[in-house]
């Protein structure tokens, strides 16, 4: 809401002493920048000069000046100094702007290197998005925000560029094409987006990409339609979405949650968990990917809002209470849709047998490397989780750890994602011998993911001990 509000005035700020006047707001717009962007250089340079001579002063004349001296010369620049400069500069509201010479650099900045990159990353989108025709591959996710974004910001160079279309063909050229070849993108950016609300419900998030993708189509629209436009009406409309995002009925908070207390509906409805507007357990038929977007929902209002928010559940309702209210506990869910696993031996905390070994070892207790006596190390990296044994310089014992949990992997296929497996020690027990030394590997835990797109398990984790008799 802050944010909403500061931009709110920032751009009230910049069109309110224009609202009575037709022309030239191009101009006032960008002497404003200038002067921005002339205080930031200004204040920059006198604060770098005091600091200079605070320290010289202090390193010559051992004047010892405390730090906080430096602070306060940047809190007298930028809260006194910066704003009485820069407010100075701020035209007067009857300033005549028909002698301004329009700068030559922004005009080459514009015009020969900003025009040139929109045009070939404008073809670029369409070269795509003539492929996800071909294909009927639809977007999702990420091309939402390239097209807004590059949109947007072309909104604010036809916005610059328009006190110079009358004087050069490429500046009249863009503003009067572009508006109207972007249509296409911007219908493929509102299907992409449309996928994931379909799916997943509006949040904040989705919702501001929503509206503003919206804000750029109005706008787009009327330089297209509009043949003498006035662009006061972009930073006029901009505020009004930005005041409107934040409060009321049409807020991003409110319209979110009504979004998500609706999902949440259909999913109670569709698994048939809701009587008299009571939840009913669910039975052990329904999809995990139904229980995973329950426990989802359930995150984003108490992460972002408040459980008190959500429908139908108990007012005193927390996420332990999952599984004493739905019948099923709280499920993470993994935006790249992965299985994570987490295998653990029963034998935790227990005793266990170390005759016939010379030395006994915790795996969290091996940083680099442990020496066992004068002649024996034991070195496990971390990182790829590579075990080796030297005996006086010489390696006489080298395995990677993983390639055992992947065999303990294999062997226990039967993978559960909404609970941890547990296997006896022998299953997570491995022995492996050589003409020089014996190792036994007991693991205690293991743990990673398993990625949709790829066959090879990720360990995250791998706890364990291990035994080593010398030959």
């Amino acid at each position: 809401r802050y944010i909403g509000v500061t931009l709110f005035l920032y751009l009230a700020f910049s069109y309110i002493p224009w609202i009575s006047r037709k022309e030239d707001f191009e101009l006032y717009i960008i002497k404003v920048f200038s002067s921005f962007f002339l205080t930031i250089i200004y204040s920059f340079v006198l604060y770098l000069g005091i600091s200079a001579i605070l320290f010289t002063i202090d390193q010559l004349f051992n004047a010892n000046i405390p730090g906080k001296y430096y602070y306060y010369m940047f809190l007298i620049v930028a809260g006194v100094f910066a704003p009485s400069l820069f407010l100075s500069r701020i035209p007067e509201a009857d300033e005549k702007f028909d002698k301004y010479i329009y700068s030559k650099s922004l005009k080459v900045l514009l015009l020969y290197i900003v025009i040139p990159l929109i045009t070939i990353y404008s073809t670029i989108l369409y070269v795509y998005f003539f492929k996800i025709i071909i294909t009927k591959d639809w977007p999702q996710g990420l091309v939402s925000h390239l097209v807004l974004w590059y949109s947007t910001f072309s909104i604010a160079v036809i916005f610059f560029i328009t006190p110079i279309i009358n004087q050069n063909k490429w500046a009249y050229r863009f503003k009067n094409w572009f508006p109207k070849l972007i249509i296409p993108i911007l219908v493929m950016m509102f299907i992409s987006i449309g996928i994931r609300i379909r799916s997943y419900g509006i949040t904040e998030n989705r919702y501001f990409v929503l509206v503003l993708g919206l804000w750029v189509l109005g706008i787009m629209l009327y330089f297209a339609l509009i043949k003498k436009s006035n662009n006061i009406i972009i930073p006029i409309t901009l505020s009004i979405i930005a005041l409107n995002s934040v409060f009321g009925p049409l807020s991003s908070f409110a319209v979110s949650k009504r979004s998500q207390n609706k999902r949440f509906q259909s999913i109670l409805l569709r698994n048939n968990m809701l009587e008299d507007n009571k939840i009913i357990k669910a039975t052990e038929a329904m999809p995990t990917d139904e229980k995973m977007e329950i426990s989802e929902i359930l995150k984003y209002f108490e992460t972002k809002h408040s459980l008190k928010e959500v429908k139908y559940i108990p007012k005193d309702f927390e996420t332990r209470d999952m599984e004493r209210v739905f019948g099923f506990p709280y499920i993470e869910k993994s935006i790249y849709k992965n299985d994570y696993f987490n295998y653990f031996s029963q034998q935790q905390g227990k005793v266990i047998g170390i005759k016939g070994y010379d030395y006994f070892l915790e795996g969290y207790a091996i940083s680099n490397r442990v020496e066992l006596n004068e002649d024996i190390v034991v070195f496990y990296d971390w990182d790829n989780f590579d075990f080796k044994i030297e005996q006086k310089g010489s390696l006489i014992y080298e395995t990677n750890l993983k390639n055992y949990g992947l065999d303990i992997l294999e062997k226990n296929k039967e993978l559960n994602i909404e609970n941890s497996k547990s296997l006896s020690i022998d299953e997570m027990t491995v022995t492996d011998e050589n003409d020089k030394v014996k190792v036994k590997l007991i693991f205690n835990n293991l743990s990673g993911e398993r990625y949709e797109q790829s066959n090879n398990p990720v360990f995250r984790n791998i706890d364990y001990y291990v035994l080593i008799k010398i030959k």
